[in-house]
């Protein structure tokens, strides 16, 4: 009986070939395993790492491969080994926009007989050898050209000749020629890990900016007077000498007029109630239109110009909701959820109630009209000259939705920024940050113990949600009066400033109610202003005495001095010996910058206690004399060794930021601080 041809065709299940036998692992930075991006911005180098190995012990080559998502080709960078099979390479973002990368490994035959060469003793052994070594040699210059097959080529024929020198060591191993050959791999049973890991690159002042919110009503002459965009352009000097690069408008849309909510909140309303900006449209118009008594679109072109002129951006509030006059009632009511008795759902938060609030039903079967509705807006605003946007409560629509609208815009706009205000649980938090958000508020409102600073920033900064959440930290907003700064009094605004600025490279504050020292809530036990500007008109002191101004704009001055605080990954906490002060650290990329920062977080007494400093962290030598200059106060200090004393009156100033100053000794003996 005839024996059976065996079937020699490869298995549909081998997908690669099976002779490649690298295996690529556990690459980081990566996020979900590549299915959302990292985040960096322009000018950002970024270090990948892979478990790169193979069986038995021949030697690897490693490459890290790039690209911007617009280019075709990808590019390449060598990748070196670190310990017990882990690998490491860089590669710079230059530009904003969106790149990838990954990671290819082979089992180089040239690096693995190199290596074995190395170990060779006996004279015959290293002629066999060498004549291996040549054949791998003149492969190589098979797939090389120009002078790099020349080189190659004629060292291949000097290891098979006869005559070549006895100890062959010199030639074999000649590290210039290895260089050339090295260039030149066998690449053919090269494992590439089949992901492609996404990163967005976002322009500066994604990583660092400094926020301030204004109300542009409340610029007007008096508290009775409406303010324009005209009267909000002449206080834009104001904003700036503080040292603020962003300025921050609630809605400036048209207000709606049906259920409209009086002062504090309240269902009564009078004539003279001018509503809350969060209630968007009206006969006027909606998220496209402004708000008649504000001016015209021209005004606000104008706004966003002399704002731009004076080193502040606009941003602008989008809050995706309506009034129950807001013409996408009528003309869209499948966009929105009706009760049983015909009337629309409003917005609710049990048991807080905002009847002047319509919430879209992202369930609509039209909600891919709705999508591009509101896509539209924010391509509107990005017509008017703004490229940041805060936007209201984005965890109460869709990620889907979150992360489409953003991808689009940026893939135009790639210099856009969207701040989430989504004071939420965890994992929405982060799930926003992930699907595009370039920046999100955090809990830091909430956190007033050295513990919870602590523990809530080492998270931020070491944990997995470094990669891609951007804090913004801010002691007050319109819609929050923390009881901290209720009780504190001024030394608690001055002591919350400084932990927002310092511990983070992004914060904001809701001005003027904060250097104004605005602290009386509602009612005991509330967050909530009394006689919130949300629900009508304020008139500003900004000349009273007690004003934070001054001080605003001297930490502000100081996170602009210093690159140390534009940066929040070399965070780090310094051990005090009292539980009411904290002190932290950080240095610039660059080694050159080191800021140390010490809190008393007791508003009401003065506190002391020794500190504990690691020189790896701040890059001075302890055991040398160096300077802290306060760079609030401008009171220097020489401090000597990693234990140091501090005492802090919070009556006279509740926080050092103290800028390291090195001494250096010049060559006539003469000391100064660098």
């Amino acid at each position: 009986m005839p024996r059976q041809k065996k079937n020699t065709a490869v298995p549909q299940e081998f997908r690669t070939d099976g002779r490649a036998r690298v295996v690529i692992e556990d690459i980081t930075p990566a996020v979900d395993g590549g299915c959302f991006a990292i985040k960096r911005v322009e000018g950002e180098a970024i270090d990948v790492e892979a478990d790169c190995f193979a069986d038995g012990h021949d030697s690897l080559a490693c490459v890290l491969l790039y690209r911007r998502d617009d280019e075709a080709d990808w590019r390449e960078t060598p990748m070196t080994a670190l310990a017990n099979d882990r690998w490491r390479g860089t590669f710079a973002v230059t530009s904003v926009g969106r790149y990838r990368y990954s990671v290819m490994a082979w089992v180089d035959p040239f690096l693995s007989w190199r290596h074995d060469f190395a170990r060779r003793v006996d004279a015959e052994d290293l002629r066999v050898a060498a004549q291996t070594g040549a054949e791998l040699i003149e492969a190589a210059a098979q797939r090389a050209s120009g002078d790099d097959r020349r080189e190659l080529a004629k060292w291949a024929a000097r290891l098979r000749d006869p005559e070549a020198p006895t100890d062959l060591r010199v030639l074999a191993l000649d590290d210039a020629l290895a260089t050339i050959a090295a260039r030149h791999p066998d690449r053919s049973l090269a494992t590439r890990f089949p992901t492609e890991f996404p990163v967005v690159v976002d322009r500066t002042r994604a990583r660092f900016s400094s926020w301030y919110e204004m109300f542009p009503r409340s610029c007007g002459a008096d508290a009775r007077s409406h303010g324009t965009f005209r009267d909000a352009e002449a206080r834009l000097p104001y904003v700036a000498q503080m040292g603020f690069d962003v300025l921050y408008l609630p809605p400036i849309h048209p207000i709606g007029r049906e259920r409209r909510k009086g002062r504090n909140n309240s269902l009564a309303t009078t004539a003279e109630d001018v509503g809350s900006p969060w209630a968007i449209g009206s006969v006027e118009g909606g998220h496209t239109a402004i708000h008649p008594e504000l001016g015209t679109l021209e005004d606000f072109r104008r706004l966003v110009a002399s704002a731009r002129a004076s080193g502040l951006e606009m941003a602008l509030d989008i809050a995706f909701q309506c009034a129950p006059d807001h013409p996408w009632v009528k003309a869209h009511p499948s966009w929105f959820r009706w009760r049983p008795d015909g009337t629309v759902q409003y917005a609710e938060n049990p048991p807080k109630k905002y009847q002047d609030i319509y919430p879209f039903n992202f369930e609509t079967a039209d909600w891919a009209e709705l999508w591009r509705e509101l896509e539209d807006v924010f391509a509107f605003w990005i017509g008017e000259g703004v490229r940041i946007f805060r936007v209201d409560n984005p965890h109460t629509k869709p990620f889907a939705f979150w992360g489409w609208v953003i991808e689009r815009i940026k893939r135009e706009h790639p210099d856009v920024i969207f701040l989430a205000e989504a004071f939420t649980r965890p994992k929405v938090m982060h799930r926003l940050a992930k699907v595009g958000f370039t920046q999100s508020y955090t809990y830091f409102t909430w956190r007033n113990t050295k513990a919870e600073l602590t523990a809530y920033f080492t998270e931020l900064t070491r944990g997995p949600g470094r990669e891609y959440f951007r804090p913004n930290c801010w002691p007050n907003t319109p819609d929050i009066l923390p009881e901290y700064l209720q009780y504190g009094g001024r030394a608690a605004f001055m002591a919350r400033l400084v932990l927002a600025a310092t511990l983070s490279a992004n914060y904001g504050i809701y001005g003027p109610a904060f250097e104004l020292l605005e602290r009386t809530p509602r009612e005991p036990g509330t967050e909530e202003y009394l006689d919130s500007e949300k629900y009508e008109l304020k008139q500003w002191d900004l000349a009273r005495a007690d004003s934070l101004a001054g001080f605003v704009a001297r930490v502000n001055a100081a996170r602009h001095d210093n690159p140390a605080l534009q940066h929040d990954g070399a965070l780090t906490f310094f051990p005090i010996d009292n539980d009411e002060m904290i002190c932290y650290g950080k240095m610039d990329p660059a080694g050159e910058n080191a800021v140390l920062v010490i809190v008393n977080l007791d508003p009401h007494h003065t506190q002391a206690g020794w500190v504990t400093l690691d020189s790896a962290a701040l890059g001075l030598e302890l055991d040398r004399a160096f300077q802290v200059h306060d760079v609030l106060t401008g009171a220097r200090f020489l401090w000597s060794g990693a234990r140091n004393f501090v005492q802090l009156d919070p009556a006279r100033a509740p926080a050092h930021v103290f800028r390291l100053r090195r001494r250096v000794r010049t060559e006539r003996d003469f000391d100064y601080f660098l």
